[in-house]
């Protein structure tokens, strides 16, 4: 792994070789530090739960944090080209992370027949090479306390925007005294025009703060109002220290709240997309098993037909195997009966050709007497 840092940012080349042959579902690089945190890059060679090679930024000793830490940072994960580094493929993005979400980066990073490819350069001799460029922008101090709650934050917007939009009926004391300071120091407060604007501004940015530009504006306001030697009450100019004394630790604590919110917003989503495929499958499964009964009434009906057309067919076949034996019993008596009425005939001829004989003798004899 090269590893270059400068303060803040660092840039960092992990390359894997034999990586077609990776058995396992998740690798993991060295750890790298940037800003005196550690770092490392997880690639899922295979995919994480889809066709697609998954890359992710993850931080290795979250366990090991004090309560309540958090990262924010911009960071950039590439696939690079060994052929050609134009096609390299980069994808970045900023994120906070915390203790609940310790890693982000992309499921489907590059389809695994596109890495696989030869006619691209991803991987070249079968070593995938993966660069991350990671830029901490705050890290919250390692120390053992409990996370700012939500709902303070809220009430310091509450509070402060109540606070402004009393100004309008408290009134500002425009006083002179600003008129009388000389010229460094009128540089350095902001005037009556001035104040008013950042007073407008800070509506503006209570309204929605994560807007784009929001938070800069806000905190020029909060800085402008801060150094206001008039145009405030005393309650509003102690909301406004207030407020920008823990500006960090609130913003980070609403976009992690912001977070953590979507992330139960999305996991709620699909917990009702899950209950509702579960509830139509129930249904389904009511449906095939009132089917399934009908089958089986069906089937039962069919098999008493079968045995009713057996017994039907056991008999006939009785039958026809007794008319068999009689019809053999016929045979044999025809034939038996055909050789007697053979032998008779037989007999009867030899008879009458005696007898003609008699009858001749007698006509003979009696001719001779008679």
């Amino acid at each position: 792994m090269d590893a270059q840092n400068d303060g803040n940012w660092g840039e960092f080349t992990w390359k894997i070789c034999n990586f077609t042959e990776q058995k396992a579902s998740r690798v993991c690089s060295e750890v790298f530090m940037v800003s005196g945190c550690k770092w490392r890059i997880v690639v899922f060679p295979k995919g994480n739960g889809t066709n697609h090679l998954s890359l992710y930024v993850d931080v290795p000793d979250s366990a090991t944090l004090p309560k309540g830490w958090s990262r924010n940072a911009e960071f950039s994960l590439s696939v690079i080209d060994q052929i050609d580094n134009v096609r390299t493929i980069r994808y970045g993005r900023q994120y906070v992370f915390t203790a609940r979400q310790t890693d982000w980066g992309y499921k489907n990073f590059i389809p695994l027949t596109k890495l696989r490819d030869p006619t691209w350069g991803y991987l070249a001799n079968d070593t995938l090479v993966v660069k991350a460029e990671v830029s901490v922008l705050k890290v919250t101090p390692p120390v053992n306390q409990l996370a700012r709650p939500t709902h303070n934050f809220d009430s310091y917007f509450t509070g402060l925007e109540e606070l402004i939009n009393a100004a309008g009926t408290d009134g500002v004391s425009a006083g002179s005294s600003l008129c009388h300071q000389d010229g460094a120091l009128r540089a350095e407060i902001p005037s009556l025009e001035e104040v008013e604007k950042a007073m407008q501004s800070l509506k503006e940015c209570l309204l929605d703060l994560f807007k784009l530009n929001m938070k800069e504006r806000l905190s020029e306001a909060l800085s402008t109002l801060s150094s206001a030697r008039t145009g405030l009450t005393s309650k509003q100019k102690k909301a406004v220290e207030t407020f920008r004394a823990n500006f960090n630790d609130f913003t980070s604590d609403f976009l992690t709240f912001e977070q953590d919110n979507a992330e139960f917003e999305l996991h709620k989503l699909q917990r009702d997309q899950r209950f509702s495929a579960m509830k139509k499958s129930h249904e389904t499964h009511i449906l095939y098993k009132q089917l399934m009964d009908d089958l089986a009434k069906e089937e039962e009906e069919i098999k008493r037909k079968m045995e009713e057309v057996k017994s039907r067919r056991d008999k006939l076949l009785s039958n026809w195997e007794n008319l068999l034996v009689e019809s053999e019993e016929a045979e044999w008596g025809y034939k038996d009966e055909q050789k007697k009425a053979a032998e008779a005939e037989e007999k009867k001829r030899l008879a009458e050709e005696r007898m003609s004989r008699s009858i001749t003798a007698w006509s003979n004899l009696k001719a001779r007497f008679c």
